[in-house]
Parts: structure tokens; C-alpha cells; sequence
């Protein structure tokens, strides 16, 4: 079944987040380049890219395992910004928008995982 990850509210939100997470971590000292810069964004990037792979799986279940896999990347990418406005590397007003926007995404998709696992 192909499914089109264009058409979901999630992957429009995990999307536009990945670009939010770039722009906030382009300021970062240069020793955290290869730490908790590139920690952040490839937890971004995977939240969304789980996306789009799950729905171009054959099975729902497939489907929701990748939805599930995305939300873990999700609850990942919400946590880290509060280790780098600890360290001083991002404001707290960037770090409580980008941590609402996730809180969002995470409801989303667990709205979603759930509605596919209630399908007859």
C-alpha cells in the first residue's frame, strides 16, 4: 500500500522542524560540530526521514513500527536543546519553542500510530 508522507500533518511538522534545528544549532561552538550539533540534527532528520519511510512500507504494522522508531527520534530531538541551553549554546526561549513544537509532533504521531492500530 503507498501511502503519500506528503499528505501528513506529522511529516509537514517534522519537516519544518528539521530546518528549525538547523538554524538553531548553526551557532553552536565549533568543538560541538561533531557532538551534540550533529547529535541534534541527525535526531531531526531521522524523526522525519522515519516518516517517509514508514509509509512507503507494504504492511500497517510496518508502517507503525517506522512511526514508532520516528517517535523515539522525536523524544530525542525534544530532550537535547535542554542539554545545549545548559551549556549556554541556546537560548531558553529557542529551546522551549523548539520543545513545544516536538511535544506536538509526539502527540501527532502517537494520534496516529493509534488510529492505525485501531483499523479493522
Amino acid at each position: 500500500m503507498a501511502r503519500d508522507h506528503r499528505k501528513l500533518r506529522v511529516f509537514a511538522q517534522a519537516d519544518a522542524l528539521v530546518i528549525a534545528v538547523y538554524r538553531a544549532t548553526a551557532t553552536f561552538p565549533q568543538e560541538e560540530r561533531y557532538v551534540l550539533q550533529t547529535q541534534i540534527r541527525r535526531a531531526a532528520i531521522s524523526a522525519a526521514s522515519n516518516i517517509v519511510e514508514g509509509c512507503a512500507r507494504r504492511t500497517t504494522r510496518e508502517y507503525v513500527n517506522f512511526l514508532n522508531i520516528a517517535n523515539g527520534s522525536t523524544a530525542e530531538t525534544e530532550y537535547l536543546p535542554n542539554i545545549a541551553r545548559r551549556l549556554r549554546f541556546m537560548s531558553a526561549a529557542l529551546e522551549a519553542d523548539l520543545a513545544k513544537r516536538y511535544k506536538e509532533l509526539t502527540r501527532g504521531l502517537q494520534n496516529l500510530m493509534t488510529s492505525l492500530e485501531n483499523e479493522p
